[in-house]
């Protein structure tokens, strides 16, 4: 079956149409809650990075701790785990940018007017138009501010997106409509090619993820890519640069450790601390 991403501007009721299409297909719907169990899954550690973060931007100096690093890195492999199951709404985080590429992923916005935002957000959190306006402003400023830092893409570029919807003026069954058919088209694409592509991307975020999250390692740079242009190739490439030297070969054992049979080359890299700059993420 098709996946969709649906990225919404605060009140432009995307969250509606998400789970109205999650409803009506038994679709898996994940979001923010889903991914905060995820988290504390993993750890009280990370139930509180995931709160934290998911109230508030990020300064400078957090920006590089280890911390958002790894809050970041397992986000993007819990998406991912989502996305391999098929049947799935995956909403906001980024979603669209995690599985571009992926054939059967329909990547769809949902924004509004500032006036028909204003309007929903005061009904549905009870506050005046001052207030409304301040938190819309907020969580849009903060949401492109974000997706810029993880992923250095513009989230209001609709060239992002397959399917863009002005809530404003478009009536949400009909949006809903549309989408379902979409994702009919989509599923044309649920090839075996298609699946390997997925699972080979899902697997290099697991092993990112499983990394990113380990205090003990000092790294600069870190990347962990798969082989998509030609899957007759199945293998991934780990990219870094460590300021421990041991380090490299524990990080090499644990990347072939989680990837199985699947090849992994290693392009790892060794500098002194104070030569580089601050971590790079992407």
């Amino acid at each position: 079956m098709a996946i969709l991403t649906l990225a919404r501007k605060y009140g432009s009721g995307g969250r509606e149409i998400g789970q109205a299409i999650a409803g009506q297909l038994n679709y898996d719907y994940i979001d923010r809650r889903i991914i905060l169990d995820d988290m504390k899954a993993e750890g009280k550690q990370w139930e509180d990075r995931a709160k934290f973060f998911d109230e508030n931007y990020p300064n400078i100096w957090e920006r590089y701790d280890w911390s958002f690093r790894g809050f970041v890195a397992l986000n993007q492999s819990f998406f991912l785990k989502y996305a391999l199951k098929d049947k799935a709404v995956i909403m906001g985080r980024g979603g669209n940018f995690i599985l571009k590429g992926i054939p059967h992923v329909l990547r769809v916005r949902t924004i509004a007017p500032i006036e028909k935002r204003t309007e929903k957000v005061m009904e549905r959190e009870g506050v005046n138009s001052e207030t409304a306006r301040l938190l819309i402003e907020k969580a849009d400023s903060e949401m492109a501010g974000l997706i810029y830092l993880i992923y250095g893409k513009d989230w209001d570029n609709p060239g992002e997106y397959e399917m863009v919807f002005n809530t404003g003026i478009q009536n949400p069954d009909e949006i809903i409509a549309t989408i379902k058919n979409g994702l009919l088209e989509k599923e044309k694409f649920n090839t075996e090619k298609a699946r390997n592509i997925l699972q080979l991307r899902a697997l290099a975020a697991k092993i990112k993820a499983e990394i990113a999250t380990n205090p003990q390692y000092s790294i600069s740079v870190l990347d962990v890519d798969p082989k998509e242009e030609r899957m007759t190739e199945k293998g991934l490439v780990i990219r870094g640069i460590l300021h421990n030297q041991n380090d490299i070969q524990k990080i090499k054992e644990t990347a072939k450790k989680l990837a199985g049979n699947i090849p992994v080359e290693c392009e790892l890299q060794y500098r002194w601390l104070s030569r580089l700059g601050p971590w790079q993420f992407k």
